[in-house]
């Protein structure tokens, strides 16, 4: 029988770091099923580039190479990296987004701990403003190796007949783009994105970045505050918009399926260096992102709106954490 003091041991950045790459992985079997192994080699450039990046960054400065390289933080940044992106991208964007999240913006600012903010979704954000005809090519299923291969190395090709919009981006270009009215219906029915509940084989690969993400709540990496009202928030604001007019906007369930939802409730929103640190601000920062994604995929010029809005609450972090401070000990809250 074991005895008290029950004393928890600190969990090391390399033990968490690992756990979150363990999380991710049943998000990407179910990424590699369905879309192919393009995937896997991007996750090994970008995994290497991070790598190189940090250590030329880190010699450059006069730190340890060794001892921070091996805290696995810039391997999921640019796990992070790759899984925002299409599987087929071409090698060069990977890595120039990998190195652009490393080197800029969390190198820049002092490495780990000190970046304001999230070094993944910056990278999302510079390469889809630089090149969103790049970030919107989505191979259809059963695209062979050699093919993702070709693509990857940066083969030039007819990409129509081998690529498709994701769900967002195809309900979005309907709506907008069609010659006549159209309805959310419509476009859900008409087009191949779509499969029982979201976008084809993204289901699953939701499910796959929920069930991470509750092993990671279970293994005490992240709380409960930030997945909670991230998903929330997507539900009660694409709710209410679906309420008022459900044929041209898309269900609740649907976002939560669709796009980076899950992935981005608990990886992204919870990264503890760039978001609030007292649970009344996680919660108000989550539900603050949650808003401005629905917005933008609504109403904005981008068919997922997670990596802006996380960069736009990262701006508002430490104003959250100071407004949202826990009452001190035997002190009335005012």
């Amino acid at each position: 029988m074991n005895n008290s003091p029950y004393i928890r041991k600190p969990a090391s950045i390399q033990t968490v770091m690992l756990k979150v790459l363990l999380a991710l992985l049943p998000g990407v079997a179910a990424y590699v099923w369905f879309f192919g192994v393009g995937v896997l080699i991007n996750l090994v450039l970008a995994s290497l580039a991070a790598l190189l990046g940090e250590a030329l960054m880190l010699k450059a400065r006069g730190r340890p190479v060794g001892i921070f390289l091996a805290d696995l933080s810039a391997v999921v940044t640019a796990w992070l990296v790759v899984l925002t992106f299409p599987p087929i991208a071409p090698w060069w964007l990977t890595v120039s987004a990998t190195l652009f999240a490393i080197v800029v913006v969390k190198q820049l600012y002092g490495g780990l701990g000190q970046n304001p903010f999230n070094p993944a979704m910056a990278g999302y954000a510079i390469m889809i403003v630089a090149f969103p005809a790049l970030m919107s090519q989505w191979p259809h299923g059963g695209l062979g190796l050699a093919a993702q291969l070709d693509l990857i190395a940066g083969g030039l090709r007819d990409l129509d007949a081998i690529t498709g919009a994701t769900p967002l981006d195809a309900l979005r270009t309907g709506l907008r783009e069609s010659a006549t009215p159209t309805t959310v219906q419509q476009v859900i029915a008409g087009s191949p994105a779509f499969g029982l509940v979201g976008g084809k084989g993204w289901e699953w690969i939701a499910a796959g970045y929920l069930l991470g993400g509750l092993w990671l709540w279970q293994q005490r990496i992240i709380t409960w505050h930030l997945p909670l009202a991230f998903l929330a928030g997507i539900a009660i604001v694409s709710g209410a918009l679906w309420a008022i007019d459900p044929g041209a906007f898309a269900s609740p369930l649907l976002h939560l399926v669709a796009g980076g939802t899950m992935l981005g409730a608990f990886f992204i929103v919870t990264d503890p260096v760039s978001g609030p640190t007292t649970p009344r601000g996680k919660l108000y920062f989550a539900a603050g992102a949650a808003l401005i994604t629905v917005v933008i995929r609504a109403f904005g010029a981008y068919p997922d709106g997670i990596a802006f809005a996380v960069l736009l609450m990262n701006i508002c972090a430490p104003l959250l954490d100071m407004k949202n401070q826990p009452p001190v000990f035997g002190h009335k809250d005012d």
